[in-house]
């Protein structure tokens, strides 16, 4: 942009901004003129980042002190510097205001998950696939989704499988907020995070299961993320305070009332990701596997013990299992709540001589538990487990057998 043109803006920016009278398109016209000055100054802001960089050893200290930004800004500058200075067409259209500070950003992202030709590739269908031309008239959301496109064409294009690049994806990032705590956030292959996913559930149930700490939030949701995060942390530092989780467990559920391909009975792992079969042979080998076989809502077969009877009123972890295989969330129809954070509900209450048997055990989340104990929810379960809910207005609702979705 020609220093003419910036001041040209500026000054109908700041006559628009001093005009009581005016009219939408004099504002709209005013914030478009802010943009591209934004896009301007950006592009400049990017140069003389670069430029710091050549003449003092540490430069994001040195940036930090001219504009009294955080070193997490000076950061995101340099890397963004950095962008422009591999990709001079993308500068120059920053310059021009073409695109805004936004898509450069998104561009740094998806240059980070690219390695070496693969990353020289992306700049390059800047120019040669027309790229540069779809950024200046996208939004940043539309460029984010077409730079995801242009990483699948080139990840394709390579010849590395999908396992193997998810594997090369893997990523932790750990900062501080500014009330002091520590944060963490993480990217796994599918198969990784099934194993970490297992252990960490498992080292809750270990540490969690006979008592709640006093630090637990009353909200069902963010008790199990509390959880969550401490035995997280058990799991790092291994301090030794509460019971070590065992090998990893997993439910494998045979429906004969579903088929295959081949005309066999349908097997669900439960997996909620796509695992090659040789990655998921190698898990298998190192768990514990339930098999639970199951018709139309019925239980035909699963290990432990399912009828406990008057014995106790808590359900022990073979039954949790077994109706896990029947339910993936909260049995309510509608209830998106997953089903580990709900409990095991009695159809015929335990203080009213309900038994702890698997036929008379339905998960149901915090809610809607309140609602059968203390809403006037009445509810019976079907030789198929079909549900019916009675209303305290009147109203019946009736389901069929529940349908495991993936949990």
């Amino acid at each position: 942009m020609e220093i003419t043109g910036v001041v040209e803006r500026v000054e109908r920016i700041a006559a628009t901004r001093a005009d009581d009278t005016a009219d939408l398109a004099g504002v709209e016209a005013a914030l478009k003129d802010v943009a591209a000055l934004q896009s301007w100054l950006a592009g400049n802001k990017a140069a003389l980042t670069s430029r710091m960089a050549e003449l003092v050893p540490f430069p994001e200290k040195a940036i930090a002190d001219c504009t009294r930004e955080s070193s997490r800004d000076t950061a995101k500058e340099r890397e963004r510097s950095s962008t422009l200075d591999a990709a001079p067409s993308l500068a120059d259209a920053l310059d021009d205001a073409k695109v805004t500070p936004g898509h450069v950003d998104e561009f740094t992202k998806a240059t980070k998950q690219l390695e070496g030709d693969q990353r020289d590739e992306l700049i390059d269908r800047l120019d040669t696939n027309g790229l540069l031309d779809v950024a200046a008239v996208a939004s940043v959301e539309d460029w984010r989704r077409r730079l995801a496109l242009e990483i699948k064409t080139i990840r394709a294009d390579d010849g590395v499988d999908r396992h193997e690049q998810q594997r090369r994806d893997v990523r932790v990032r750990t900062w501080t907020d500014n009330d002091g705590m520590w944060n963490i956030t993480g990217r796994f292959d599918p198969a990784t995070g099934i194993r970490l996913a297992a252990k960490l559930d498992a080292a809750v149930n270990a540490l969690f299961a006979e008592q709640t700490p006093d630090t637990c939030p009353s909200d069902p949701i963010e008790k199990q993320r509390h959880l969550a995060g401490l035995a997280l942390a058990e799991l790092i530092c291994g301090s030794g305070a509460g019971a070590r989780p065992g090998r990893p467990e997993y439910i494998v559920v045979i429906d004969t009332s579903r088929h295959d391909g081949n005309g066999g009975p349908s097997i669900d792992y439960g997996l909620p990701v796509e695992i090659p079969t040789r990655v998921l042979a190698d898990m298998m080998d190192d768990a514990t596997i339930h098999p639970i076989v199951v018709r139309n809502g019925v239980v035909l077969h699963a290990p432990g013990r399912l009828d406990l009877g008057r014995t106790t009123r808590l359900a022990s972890p073979a039954q949790r299992r077994a109706l896990r295989a029947l339910y993936a969330t909260c049995a309510i129809p509608g209830c998106t709540v997953p089903y580990d954070r709900s409990k095991l509900h009695h159809i015929l209450w335990w203080r009213n001589g309900g038994r702890t048997d698997l036929d008379n055990l339905l998960p149901v989340c915090s809610h809607h538990h309140s609602k059968i104990h203390d809403g006037g929810w009445d509810i019976e379960l079907g030789p198929n487990r079909q549900l019916t809910i009675r209303f305290p207005d009147g109203t019946i609702h009736n389901t069929g057998p529940p349908t495991r979705r993936a949990a």
